[in-house]
């Protein structure tokens, strides 16, 4: 990369299914420790993280908690933590 954060855009088609209630985990992104790589984004299969200024964002309506993203993340800035 340049240096410069380019804007990764990845969201779900028109027709995706929310990840409802049914969830056991989800992905919690560690701002400090996020690269800003976009490996999460390549990966997720829903296409949920989008990539900002920030660092990894995800959109929890659509994540299923599959945990691609956090086995992927090269610098482990993505946990999987049980859902309440």
């Amino acid at each position: 990369m340049s240096g410069r954060v380019e804007v990764l855009l990845s969201r779900p088609v028109v027709g995706a299914v929310p990840a409802g209630t049914w969830r056991t985990e989800r992905p919690v992104v560690d701002q400090s420790r996020c690269t800003k790589c976009g490996i999460c984004w390549l990966y997720c299969p829903d296409g949920v993280i989008q990539i900002t200024d920030q660092g990894a964002v995800v959109d929890y309506a659509y994540c299923k908690g599959c945990g691609i993203c956090a086995a992927e993340c090269p610098v482990k800035a993505i946990k999987m933590v049980r859902e309440v």
